[in-house]
């Protein structure tokens, strides 16, 4: 499963990026606006660090609208993915813009219809927000596992991209489930890396280096200085 970091903020993503398990970078209008900045810099300069696909969103409502901010967009950078809403006219400029060979991710998924209908239009990306769907009392993930199953049969080309993620326990379920990519926020990416027993054994090491009394890189390269003569 690849890994996307769902942000505008250019600090959090070139610390993610520096760990290199980051496959891309998802944004939309509320994350752009958080930061203050301006859009089309800001997508060059994650586009830039990445090196991956950065999802940018239209904002426009209407097919003529999105078809004129897509064209544009997809000028910014070669890794520049069109973000459309999974709206009647977001359907048919997916379509259009897969049809010229532009990728899309679909936005907003709540539903294997939707989905479906994304898939029929030839998009990239499917993104069914799974935290959104909880936030109403319902399992969100098993709707990734559903479009999972359903693309499967058809063999679709479209990525499930699990969206709205909340938690690492979401990860852990996204990924079971099958999904394509899982992106996140920072702080979800970062939480992956912690666990108690991990934590445990390394102090557990160190204190036992410590009675050696000399660092891995001092007796390594006294080795080496014996080899060479």
């Amino acid at each position: 499963m690849q890994i996307f970091i769902d942000t505008a903020n250019l600090d959090e993503i070139r610390e993610a990026h520096s760990w290199g398990i980051i496959d891309g970078c998802t944004t939309n209008p509320s994350l752009i606006a958080r930061e203050g900045r301006d859009f089309a810099e800001t997508i060059h300069e994650i586009c830039e660090i990445v090196q991956g696909p950065v999802s940018a969103e239209v904002v426009a409502q209407d097919h003529e609208g999105m078809m004129r901010e897509a064209r544009l967009l997809r000028q910014i950078h070669e890794h520049v993915v069109i973000k459309v809403p999974l709206t009647t006219a977001g359907i048919q400029t997916c379509k259009a813009l897969s049809t010229e060979g532009t990728r899309v991710n679909v936005t907003l998924c709540f539903s294997v219809n939707q989905a479906l209908l994304a898939a029929k239009a030839g998009a990239t990306y499917i993104s069914p927000f799974i935290g959104r769907i909880d936030d109403t009392g319902h399992d969100g993930t098993e709707l990734i596992a559903d479009i999972v199953q359903v693309y499967e049969n058809y063999f679709f080309d479209t990525k499930v991209l699990a969206a709205s993620i909340r938690h690492t326990k979401h990860v852990f379920d996204v990924s079971r489930m099958g999904a394509h990519v899982s992106t996140m926020p920072f702080k979800v990416i970062k939480a992956m890396f912690g666990h108690p027993l991990t934590d445990k054994g390394n102090a557990g090491f160190m204190a036992d280096w410590a009675k050696v009394g000399e660092g891995v890189e001092e007796t390594a390269q006294r080795f080496l200085d014996r080899r060479k003569g």
